[in-house]
C-alpha cells in the first residue's frame, strides 16, 4: 500500500492542513530519501521524510500508512521523529519578526478589519 505524500503529512499532523502540505512540497521545502518531492509522490514504509519548517527541519521515517485521519495521539505512532530538538528563539528576534504596526502614508482609510487589528495591538 502507498499513500500521497501530501496526504499522510496532514494525518500525520506535520501539517494543518492538506493543501498547506501540497504548497510546502510545490517550494521545495519537502524532501523523500533525500529528493525533493512533489505532493502526488507516493510514500511507502521506510521512506526517510524531511520537511523543513521556519528554522527547523523535521526529519520523519515513515512506520505506518494510513489515507483516513485519525486521533493526535494515535498520529505519533505514524512515523519516527529523528529530528534535531526545535530551536528558541531569544524574545528581542521573536519581537523582529513581527511586522510593525503602520500605514504608508496616503494608503488611505484602514477596513473595519485593519482597525480592529489597530485597536488590539493598542491595548497590549
Amino acid at each position: 500500500m502507498t499513500v500521497r505524500l501530501d496526504k499522510w503529512l496532514q494525518i500525520a499532523r506535520v501539517f494543518k492542513s492538506r493543501s498547506r502540505a501540497t504548497r510546502a512540497c510545490q517550494l521545495g521545502r519537502v524532501r523523500v530519501n533525500g529528493n525533493p518531492a512533489k505532493p502526488h509522490r507516493r510514500v511507502a514504509l521506510e521512506d526517510r521524510v524531511e520537511v523543513e519548517l521556519r528554522e527547523w527541519t523535521r526529519i520523519l521515517v515513515v512506520r505506518e500508512l494510513r489515507d483516513k485521519p485519525l486521533p493526535k495521539a494515535e498520529a505519533a505512532r505514524l512515523f519516527e521523529d529523528l529530528s534535531p530538538p526545535r530551536p528558541q528563539l531569544d524574545p528581542l528576534s521573536r519581537l523582529l519578526r513581527r511586522a510593525p504596526a503602520k500605514r504608508e502614508r496616503g494608503a488611505g482609510r484602514p477596513t473595519k478589519r485593519e482597525r480592529r487589528r489597530i485597536d488590539r495591538w493598542r491595548q497590549d
